[in-house]
């Protein structure tokens, strides 16, 4: 980990990006057509040009994205000595991590508080989406582009509150450190080497997430509650193979690779991993089932009282946002097959992606594949470093600290644990022995969750009214 130096050069792009968020000649007008607080309008600047970062794998944008952020972060007054950048090869490419430091005053003995993001994207192409993913564009109601969600709005979030503070002058009673990896998307690579750095190196009283959780709403955007991400299910890649010696198409064969692979995948399909309960589990569907009206929230009360309920179950699994929290899933992402139109595949391969629930792991996960697909001849390769992290405790300051901040948007807002279907950063840090929760400023209905989708959005409203989250969090926990 070295120390940020004024050495490293800016590319004309993001010249152009610093000058444009500057120098903006006329100020933004929020949805009831009110200027912006100065506030506001900086983390809209810091939005608009975080977004248009193309830092997804391949794009080698990331030490971009990077320069841009510390630039912004010596303008407010942090020192090289609170800025750190460090060179990161993950699988092949070269990305970058950023850590910045905001100082406790003197005689400060409190131990930090890590805060963690990930400025690197799932890909996007312009062909594909009604407007450019990389370009902010605020319609209807909603900031479109690639990361509005995912995670440049945390990054956006907790970069201006950083900004803020030191503008206002502010000391805290501990070190603050944000933790922004690059690589969170693919290979990991620098969230692993950030996470050993922290724990050799800061050794944290406990680390938030921006990358997750948040405030629910319901479809008429009545606020339900607030979710707290308190463990994350394993993920797990693997490569399905089948080959044999092709040849001619005008000669069919019966062992066809294609046949064969399809064949596997639909056994796949068809498989429901055994339905599993924690403690965690059944008190989210306790609380949710409360807050959720119809069928689904009678099954969510009605699996939390008896996780054999199978109606219950059935229910439950058949909504997106509910099936990840039953259990493990694996679901084919992609397939490669074939060399030419003329000619019998000699090989084909699919990968499946495993959401793997707690306790149960990848070796389990794969020798239950095999088995039901029940061919030998399909080659596995796991193609993922697999983290296995525990669930992680919702400390009472923690929760003291969102309650302040929530009771100033939301009074009275139920705050709800829960466990994560994806992965985030935070994995690292709980296998390290860290308590990690993600607790995002944002707040979303289900339908206009389209993260790693087409058109992803953030409603205005959510941005603006997210901004103060994290500013009273760090005040309660670090005054």
């Amino acid at each position: 980990m070295k120390a940020y130096k004024n050495s490293r050069k800016w590319s004309g792009r993001l010249g152009l990006l610093l000058a444009a968020s500057l120098f903006s000649a006329q100020p933004v007008l929020a949805q009831d057509d009110a200027p912006l607080t100065p506030d506001q309008q900086l983390a809209r600047d810091i939005y608009r040009d975080v977004v248009a970062f193309r830092t997804a794998r391949g794009q080698q944008q990331v030490p971009a994205m990077v320069a841009y952020l510390v630039d912004r972060f010596k303008q407010a007054g942090f020192s090289d000595d609170d800025i750190q950048v460090t060179d990161y090869d993950s699988e092949g490419e070269k990305t970058q991590g950023l850590m910045v430091t905001y100082r406790a005053k003197p005689g400060s003995t409190a131990k930090p508080i890590v805060l963690l993001g990930h400025m690197d994207v799932v890909d996007a192409l312009a062909k594909d989406w009604v407007r450019p993913p990389f370009t902010l564009v605020e319609e209807d109601g909603y900031f479109f582009g690639r990361a509005t969600l995912d995670n440049k709005y945390g990054i956006t979030n907790l970069t201006a509150t950083f900004l803020r503070l030191k503008a206002e002058g502010w000391q805290p009673s501990r070190d603050l450190v944000l933790v922004f990896s690059g690589d969170e998307e693919s290979g990991m690579i620098s969230t692993r080497a950030q996470a050993k750095y922290v724990a050799d190196n800061i050794d944290p009283e406990f680390i938030l997430n921006s990358d997750a959780g948040g405030v629910a709403l319901a479809e008429d955007d009545t606020p339900v509650a607030f979710r707290v991400q308190s463990a994350e299910k394993t993920f797990a890649t693997f490569e399905l193979t089948i080959t044999n010696p092709g040849g001619h198409s005008s000669r069919p064969r019966s062992d066809n690779a294609i046949y064969e692979l399809a064949t596997a995948l639909g056994k796949i399909a068809a498989y429901q991993f055994p339905v599993r309960a924690t403690e965690l589990t059944r008190s989210y569907f306790a609380t949710a089932g409360k807050l959720t009206p119809g069928e689904l929230g009678q099954a969510m009360l009605r699996f939390a009282a008896d996780p054999s309920d199978a109606p219950a179950i059935a229910t439950l699994r058949a909504n997106p946002e509910a099936v990840g929290t039953l259990g493990t899933t694996c679901i084919a992402t992609m397939l490669q097959a074939g060399h030419a139109e003329n000619a019998l595949p000699q090989s084909a391969t699919a990968t499946v992606n495993c959401r793997i629930f707690p306790g149960e792991g990848a070796a389990a996960t794969e020798a239950k594949l095999k088995q039901v697909i029940g061919n030998d001849a399909v080659a596995f390769k796991l193609i993922t470093n697999v983290t296995e992290s525990p669930e992680s405790v919702l400390r009472d300051d923690v929760q003291a600290a969102l309650r302040y901040s929530l009771d100033k948007r939301y009074p009275g807002m139920t705050i709800l644990p829960y466990m994560e279907s994806g992965g985030t950063d935070g994995m690292h840090y709980r296998t390290l022995g860290y308590d990690t929760v993600a607790i995002s400023g944002a707040a979303m209905k289900a339908s206009d969750m389209f993260a790693h989708g087409l058109n992803e959005r953030l409603p205005v409203a959510s941005f603006y009214g997210g901004l103060d989250h994290w500013y009273w969090i760090l005040k309660k926990l670090a005054e």
